[in-house]
């Protein structure tokens, strides 16, 4: 009673305590009283000028044999305007693509790369959560200024006299735009433009001198008043193409930077980088992050226009291929997807303006050498040396054509898709897969389409091991792709016979096989997989998209062929197997994650980043989600799912060790992983995760493989594996954190060689992904994402999946070649038990032969790299569990909960409540106190009931009413027969991954607020929820049921982003709501009363629409819920409301998506079609009502009370 207001701080505000006055000021108060200081809107009206979005000039700049030479020594080659231009000038967006990285690192390519390839874009984990640019882009922007800035300390009329640009990527016109703002009537912003191009004939080291000259020029320019200084490497044609060359845009803008920094004069001056060097999304963030306002990409634009000329753009137009565009569209469809991948690329660091992002220098570099750093990259982290300035001089000639001509063609580099003999090399080859497929003896002709039931044993062959010495070599010969290549092991023993060394299937024991969700993969390939680690005594990865609850249970009806009829699509299989995956994947997305999906995994993996694509969201195309991964998924058949990026409930490392605590709670003997990417400072967030009760960190390398991911973030995010690694290692080591957590590692690892270095890096455990999917059958078409895989591993098109030619055995048959290599390496080394090379970094040493094989790698150096892991070989207890746990073997020791699961745990052992769960039948009530200590509320008991019962939970009812104010999580994964009703207030994540039963929360009944105007559950409230019945009389934070694909919620308002990515369920909100109600919606239906007449400004209408109520049906829906809401908590507002129902009906809003559309609630029906009300029942027909009807008495009884 003495609670007069009750609310929450939402994102961006704030209040305050006037102590002095004693007066409360919010939000608006505040910033009205700041903004209220000066005249603000009149100084920018007087001194800032803009730059808005102009036409693009259709008039070429060059002839197309000029324009083909210049891309040439721009560094162009054919895939950049076959993929990259093609998409972003044909569709708008960037290229998508798949199966990762599996090229040489720029430093070790002996193809020419430009410098842009040598940095690695950085992404947030754990320490700040990424944005997410899709769906919550409302947040951000790409706009940038030109011009001197004055000090943020001296508020004045000076600092509105900027240029604004809208876009950082200019045309031509805009250009002119900017240079008429040097006009003294017209702003008086003093301009120069400085040529970057030099004399070819003054060699590789003339670079340095033409670098000191556009500094130099730079310096003299700014302290003359030049606001706008523009950095161009154009040509006037192709003779001057021919006598010089250029100093590469990156190292351009970033040399004088940095050197206007050291004068002191960088903010006196906006800097335009004019290049022919920048196509890629990677390439304008590279410009950006080191120094430049804004880009005007002449050459691209060109290329475009060349590209929308040509006969085969306009052949595949009319042909329907490419949607068809005009000149200036394909140029504006281009300049969106720029826009678009710099707003993902700035998004992954969790930064919503360019303007934060500029000079920011949000990378790593990978292979640059310290005159690099020095000159143009200064506080970039480079720790294996590299390149130099001459070298990237050469390098920048060797792209040149040979000539100009009408016939000369881009040279097809193949860093993209492999090109045979010519282009790059790539790791995961046809040809590879084809000499493993001669060891393993997989014959891919043989299948389910063909004559896999009349052939002996399947089709599979005898294993050769003549084949895999074969596969191997061609590993070892080929040139060089990672930093391992240049390792090579230095032992401090003598050699050991290998009968000696321990034997293979306890080093199988370490094999994983990578997060490869059920969608991206077909059932055949997926399950496949799961059997074969089964066999071996591995650990499967279910990935992100759930799995089948039958998997949970051992196969026992294979007959003498090999075959079970409850897995009739499966060939090779043996009475024992088991489909079930030891690893079950938590992703942004949760889909596929029940009480039942939690309590078959014996690890729970958190994936906080994804190698392929840290810092982004997993994404599903349309084509791939099929009626039974849209069943498994809770989603809808063909559209597409895009998962969020990791934020909401790993929004922090906070969040994550709540996570951790909900998942230890749930399935309290399953251990608990999270899944982090290599970059710089891994090992600061490894030690934050140990410390937030891991029990695995799996740290991914950068070339991780993906069903589908954008071009840029394959190619450059993230980093190899051995950095990452070595940190995480030596960072938990020096912490004395290692003995609390096993560390995993995947990303290309292929060999027993590449274990055996992952191993003395620190590696328990090592994971394979596209090695293992080639081991069944995978012949490397790489187009997973197309949904046309022709061996049928990654396709859900039912003739295709006919042709998967894999077998269990064929898996197997891989993993027995590697142990058996480590065993050899092992017997080299003189070691007899595995476990001895783990952390045993003083075994390896840089290779001087494999240095010598690529030009470029002179200015590589490992040995820094190695310093800093710490000396293991004497003090080896990092690999046991902590003295406290008892010592013994990490892989069997879980962390347990501490004391905030006791109340969990008092639930669990009521004996009321046990008896109720055995007897499984009637009604039995408890009663509890709760503080906001007792975090994860009710998951215990949740476990317990899905252990028994699966996910249809209790056939009676279990009702626990818990009285005072509970922490995070409270009923997380509440199930069918589970009442939970509150009475008190609730934090953030209320109802996580519920999935049926019910949750009441509801204030004290002294209450001296106004519930419908008061908060009483926090954020993210229904995240993943899969069913059940949530009412809450009070309003609820940001992000009210996102990812809900099956709850029926009620409350009485919310924050910002309600039914975010929500692919099911009903929500009604008896209040106002935030902005982006519905972004990324796919399923599921919102009713919104609209009291304010603002409700319609706060929909994102990318994807949903909106009416009033207009059918009986969905008129029906709503009035039930509400009539039920009262009944439950005796809200006022739904009395209120229903008390009036025939005009309050009226201000409520429908939202839906295109899914939802020809649904009875949605469209006029005929009457005596079934409308959903309810999804508490474990009987699905007891939650629906024919329409015109009203609940009969078991309904009643069972759905509604």
């Amino acid at each position: 009673a003495d609670i007069v207001q009750k609310g929450r701080l939402g994102p961006g505000q704030m209040i305050n305590v006037d102590l002095k006055s004693g007066e409360f000021k919010d939000n608006i108060k505040i910033k009205s009283e700041i903004a209220s200081r000066h005249p603000y809107g009149e100084w920018l009206a007087k001194g800032r000028k803009d730059v808005d979005k102009l036409a693009f000039s259709e008039e070429r700049l060059y002839d197309d044999a000029t324009a083909t030479f210049a891309q040439g020594t721009f560094g162009w080659g054919l895939e950049d305007i076959g993929m990259q231009i093609q998409d972003m000038a044909g569709s708008g967006k960037e290229t998508t693509y798949s199966m990762g990285d599996d090229a040489p690192i720029a430093v070790l390519s002996e193809r020419p790369h430009t410098p842009y390839n040598y940095l690695k874009q950085r992404f947030a984990q754990v320490t700040n959560p990424p944005i997410d640019p899709l769906r919550e882009g409302v947040v951000m922007s790409v706009a940038m200024t030109l011009g001197k800035k004055e000090s943020i300390y001296q508020v004045s009329e000076k600092g509105a006299r900027l240029i604004h640009l809208k876009s950082p990527v200019l045309n031509d016109a805009e250009m002119e735009r900017i240079a008429s703002f040097a006009e003294p009537e017209n702003g008086a912003f003093k301009q120069s433009t400085i040529s970057t191009r030099y004399a070819l004939a003054d060699g590789p080291e003339g670079i340095k001198k033409a670098i000191d000259a556009i500094c130099d020029k730079a310096v003299e320019d700014v302290r003359n008043g030049v606001e706008v200084a523009i950095l161009s490497d154009k040509a006037a044609g192709q003779s001057e193409f021919e006598e010089s060359t250029y100093i590469p845009p990156l190292v351009a803008v970033g040399a004088v930077h940095h050197r206007l920094i050291e004068e002191g004069l960088r903010m006196d001056t906006g800097i335009v980088m004019e290049t022919g060097s920048a196509w890629s999304t990677h390439h304008f963030a590279c410009l950006i992050g080191y120094g430049a306002n804004a880009v005007h990409p002449y050459l691209a634009l060109e290329t475009v226009k060349q590209w929308h000329g040509s006969s085969r753009t306009q052949s595949m137009m009319k042909a329907g291929k490419l949607k068809e565009t005009t000149l200036d569209e394909a140029q504006q469809n281009y300049r969106v997807a720029v826009e678009n991948g710099l707003l993902k690329i700035l998004s992954k660091m969790g930064i919503s303006l360019l303007s934060s992002y500029q000079g920011a220098q949000i990378f790593e570099a990978i292979g640059l050498g310290e005159d690099v750093i020095n000159t143009s990259l200064k506080g970039t982290t480079s720790r294996v040396g590299g390149v130099s300035l001459a070298d990237i001089a050469s390098e920048t000639v060797m792209m040149r054509p040979e000539s100009a001509s009408e016939k000369a063609k881009l040279t097809n580099y193949g860093y993209y898709k492999p090109v045979p003999k010519l282009g790059e090399y790539h790791a995961n080859s046809s040809d590879l897969a084809k000499l493993l497929h001669d060891a393993i003896g997989l014959d891919k002709t043989v299948s389910a389409a063909t004559n896999r039931d009349e052939v002996e044993n399947d089709g599979v062959k005898p294993k050769s091991v003549a084949n895999y010495e074969i596969f191997k070599k061609s590993l070892e010969s080929a040139p060089l792709a990672n930093i391992r290549d240049l390792l090579d092991f230095e032992s401090d023993r003598e050699s050991i016979p290998i009968e000696e060394v321990e034997p293979v299937s306890e080093i199988m024991k370490r094999f994983c096989t990578g997060a490869m969700s059920l969608g991206a993969l077909s059932r055949e390939a997926h399950e496949t997989l799961a059997i074969a680690v089964n066999r071996v005594g591995g650990k499967s990865n279910s990935g992100e998209g759930g799995e089948d609850v039958i998997r949970g249970k051992d196969i026992t009806d294979v007959d003498e062929k090999g075959r079970s009829p409850t897995f009739p699509h499966l060939a090779g299989l043996k009475n024992g197997d088991s489909a079930n995956s030891y690893i079950h994947q938590v992703a942004s997305g949760r889909f596929g994650v029940t009480p039942e999906f939690l309590v078959t995994a014996k690890q729970v993996e958190i994936k906080m980043a994804q190698g392929a694509k840290p810092g982004e969201g997993g994404q599903l195309p349309g084509p791939k989600v099929s009626d039974y991964i849209a069943t498994l998924r809770a989603s809808k058949p063909g559209v597409t799912l895009i998962s969020p990026p990791p934020h909401h409930d790993i929004y922090s490392i906070e969040d994550l060790a709540q996570l951790i605590h909900d998942l230890h709670a749930v399935n309290e003997k399953a251990g608990v992983s999270v899944k982090l990417v290599s970059s710089i400072g891994i090992g600061t967030v490894a030690c934050g995760v140990a410390k937030a009760n891991a029990d695995v960190i799996q740290i991914s390398g950068g070339d991780g493989g993906t069903g589908a991911s954008p071009l840029s973030s394959i190619k450059h995010a993230g980093c190899p594996w051995e950095l990452g690694l070595s940190e995480a290692h030596s960072a938990l080591m020096n912490n004395g954190l290692r003995d609390r957590v096993t560390l995993r590692v995947d990303g290309g690892i292929r060999t027993g060689r590449d274990i055996a270095i992952a191993a003395m890096m620190g590696a328990e455990e090592y994971g394979f992904g596209t090695i293992a999917m080639i081991a069944e059958g995978c012949v490397m078409a790489r187009v997973c994402h197309l949904n046309t895989c022709p061996v049928g591993v990654t396709s859900q098109k039912e003739e295709l999946r006919k042709k998967f030619p894999g077998t269990p055995e064929h898996v197997v048959n891989f993993f027995l070649f590697v142990a058996e290599e480590v065993r050899e390496l092992m017997a080299h080394l003189g070691y007899s038990k595995f476990e001895d090379l783990i952390g045993r970094a003083d075994l390896l040493k840089e290779s001087d032969e494999q240095l010598a094989r690529v030009a470029k790698t002179k200015g590589v150096s490992l040995t820094g790299f190695f310093s800093g892991i710490p000396d293991s070989k004497e003090d080896r207890a990092f690999l046991r569990a902590t003295p406290e746990e008892g010592g013994g073997v990490k892989t069997e020791t879980v962390h347990v909960n501490g004391f905030s699961s006791d109340l969990d745990r008092e639930m669990c052992n009521h004996p009321d409540v046990k008896t109720a769960i055995e007897r499984n039948s009637g009604e039995t009530a408890v009663s509890f106190n709760i503080k906001n200590t007792d975090r994860s509320a009710c998951a215990m008991l949740a476990g317990d009931i899905a252990r028994k019962y699966g996910n249809k939970g209790l056939d009676g009812n279990l009702n626990i009413n818990i009285f005072g104010s509970a922490g995070q999580s409270f009923g997380a994964f509440v199930l069918p027969g589970l009442k939970v009703r509150l009475t008190g207030e609730a934090n953030d994540y209320v109802g996580k991954g519920m999935h049926g039963g019910e949750i009441v929360v509801l204030p004290e009944a002294d209450a001296g607020f106004v519930a419908s105007e008061s908060s009483i559950v926090g954020n993210a409230c229904l995240y993943g929820a899969t069913g059940g019945d949530f009412h809450a009389n009070g309003r609820a934070g940001e992000r009210f049921c996102v990812r809900n694909s099956g709850a029926y919620a009620v409350c009485e308002g919310t924050g910002d982003h309600c039914c975010e990515y929500m692919t099911g369920g009903v929500v009604v909100a008896l209040g106002t709501v935030g902005r982006n109600v519905g972004a990324g919606m796919t399923g599921g239906i919102g009713y919104f009363y609209d009291e304010d007449g603002r409700f319609e400004e706060r929909v994102n209408g990318e994807i949903v629409k909106i009416q009033r109520v207009s059918t009986p049906a969905g008129e029906l829906q709503l009035k039930n819920m509400i009539e039920r809401h009262f009944e439950k908590t005796g809200s006022e507002k739904a009395e209120a409301i229903l008390d009036n129902w025939s005009e309050e009906v009226g201000k409520f809003w429908q939202v839906y998506p295109p899914s939802e559309a020809q649904s009875a609630v949605v469209t006029d029906s005929i009457v005596g079609e079934q409308v959903k009300v309810s999804a508490r029942a474990p009987s699905q027909d007891l939650c629906y009502l024919p329409v015109g009807a009203d609940l009969n008495a078991d309904q009643t009884t069972r759905c509604a009370d």
